[in-house]
């Protein structure tokens, strides 16, 4: 079956029961919140998703893949445990699928992950957690620390968002056929930004953030004295100091202290 849209179908089963484990963690399916795939396939994960949750709904772009999982899954879909959507991840009404606090799950295409994450951010903090697996240099910048060569804006739009954790690493042998790089699952849990960091404008403070970061190996008083002016960077300590250097937390209390005046 062909991959018109550059996918990287997983395809062994120990990987597959490990996310679709961590995306549903307790014994009984009827335990588990419902769960929202993004790219289902072949269905390898919405098999193993299916075993452990009482309710699958299975996002795939492409017609003749939507047309085998219809087969594949004729018993599923008919008991209404499975309900598949046709169409494009970043032009679906996440939220109109939304049940009460869904796990969201999925294999995402290396090149529209950012856009993806960015969705599923814009929920709020109406999901549960969220398993994805990823390119392993992504899930290294979406868990990175301040000070490292993988901290950057997304860890920073990641980390305003969720707390991310990488679960594990999935070799390129593990699919077919086989990327050129190896993955990883990271688990993602929402959080309330504005609550923890006093942050009720994210945007404002995303924007401020992607100043912050424009040229990483900068120092702040040069990534922001257009914005804020020389002398004001220059009567802050942390002006002499990289984007990087900076844990969220610190960049927001930064950002509330210029914003404040």
């Amino acid at each position: 079956m062909g991959r018109r849209f550059g996918q990287h179908f997983l395809t062994r089963k120990s990987f597959l029961d490990r996310i679709a484990a961590a995306a549903c963690p307790e014994i009984q399916p009827e335990a588990n919140a419902p769960v929202i795939e993004i790219g289902a396939g072949r269905g390898a994960l919405t098999e193993a998703l299916l075993e452990r949750t009482s309710k699958v709904t299975a996002i795939e772009v492409d017609p003749v893949l939507v047309h085998y999982l219809q087969q594949k899954f004729r018993e599923a879909l008919e008991s209404g445990r499975l309900e598949l959507v046709q169409g494009d991840v970043l032009k679906t009404d996440l939220a109109g699928l939304l049940p009460e606090a869904p796990v969201i799950a999925g294999n995402l295409p290396y090149y529209i992950t950012s856009p993806i994450l960015e969705r599923v951010f814009a929920l709020g903090t109406r999901w549960s957690r969220a398993v994805f697996l990823v390119q392993s240099e992504v899930a290294a910048r979406l868990a990175a620390s301040p000070g490292g060569r993988d901290y950057g804006y997304l860890s920073v739009l990641t980390q305003i968002h969720a707390r991310a954790q990488i679960l594990f690493e999935v070799p390129r042998a593990a699919f077919r056929p086989a990327p050129k790089v190896d993955s990883a699952v990271v688990l993602l849990e929402p959080r309330d930004a504005a609550q923890e960091w006093n942050l009720p404008d994210k945007r404002a403070f995303l924007r401020f953030a992607s100043a912050c970061f424009q040229h990483k190996r900068k120092t702040l008083r040069n990534n922001l004295a257009p914005s804020y002016g020389k002398d004001r960077m220059d009567a802050l300590a942390e002006g002499r100091l990289r984007a990087e250097q900076l844990s969220v937390p610190q960049l927001a209390a930064l950002y509330r202290q210029l914003d404040a005046a």
